[in-house]
């Protein structure tokens, strides 16, 4: 990622960006600038919406109803979106809040709750996790944010759909043995499944992150019939979901992702 102002105060708006354009602040957004940032009339913020790149601004109307800014120059392009899946077993309340940011912050594109034998939490505030999404997305100089998908059946993400895709399955019940070899050798058949033209692409990949108390067997075993999926330990000890979905990001994205040098 290019280098990036993170002085300045970042803000998500759902609204076109272009230079010399006035856009509105919502009443929470303005809150948060006025009254907790202490911002004046001319302070610098900058500005993305997830489409148009990041965008230079200043604060214009500062009345008690009605809060403006001023677009400037774009200071940086929106990047092509990643395709990196984070399919998880939802959790309870703050620790699914600490997930998705950290989802978002190691460059998740599309944040898929899935719903196992075991999951302990059956409803998802799906509004809750794209303002999470939102937050890490301001706090960490990221453009694009992810998609929000409503939770699906573990049987949906089971079978062959999406089979060109490598999903990436963390078990701790397999084998402790590296990470780093076993999705090196994982790169070459998943290439192997693309079309041609695509074949030195990006390969598309998901990372399944299961509940607390685990897959069931038959789950495992579903998983293990899966067309192009890659079965990895995340070490000794057991990782409570949200520390395993770091690590596994990480992973993957130091051997298969953008942290990759392209090659």
């Amino acid at each position: 990622m290019p280098a990036y102002d993170i002085r300045t105060p970042r803000i998500y708006l759902d609204a076109p960006l272009a230079g010399a354009s006035e856009v509105a602040l919502d009443r929470d957004r303005a809150n948060y600038l006025l009254n907790v940032l202490r911002l004046k009339r001319g302070d610098a913020l900058l500005l993305f919406n997830g489409r148009d790149g990041e965008w230079q601004a200043r604060l214009a109307g500062t009345g008690k109803r009605a809060l403006t800014a001023i677009v400037g120059e774009r200071l940086r392009e929106q990047p092509r979106p990643r395709d990196l899946h984070f399919l998880f077993a939802p959790l309870k309340h703050a620790r699914l809040d600490y997930l998705v940011q950290k989802a978002v912050e190691m460059g998740a594109s599309r944040l898929q709750p899935v719903i196992t034998r075991h999951t302990q939490v059956a409803r998802v505030n799906l509004d809750r996790m794209r303002a999470n999404a939102i937050e890490a997305a301001q706090q960490c100089g990221i453009l694009t944010l992810p998609e929000v998908a409503e939770p699906v059946a573990f049987k949906t993400i089971a079978g062959s759909i999406d089979a060109g895709r490598l999903l990436v399955f963390c078990d701790e019940e397999a084998e402790v043995k590296d990470p780093v070899a076993a999705l090196a050798a994982a790169r070459p058949s998943a290439q192997a499944l693309l079309p041609a033209e695509a074949a030195r692409a990006a390969i598309p990949l998901a990372v399944l992150i299961g509940p607390e108390g685990g897959f069931a067997e038959d789950e495992r075993e579903a998983l293990r019939q899966r067309p192009n999926v890659v079965r990895i330990s995340l070490g000794p000890r057991i990782l409570r979901a949200d520390t395993a979905a770091v690590a596994a990001l990480a992973l993957v994205q130091a051997v298969l992702g953008d942290w990759r040098t392209p090659g």
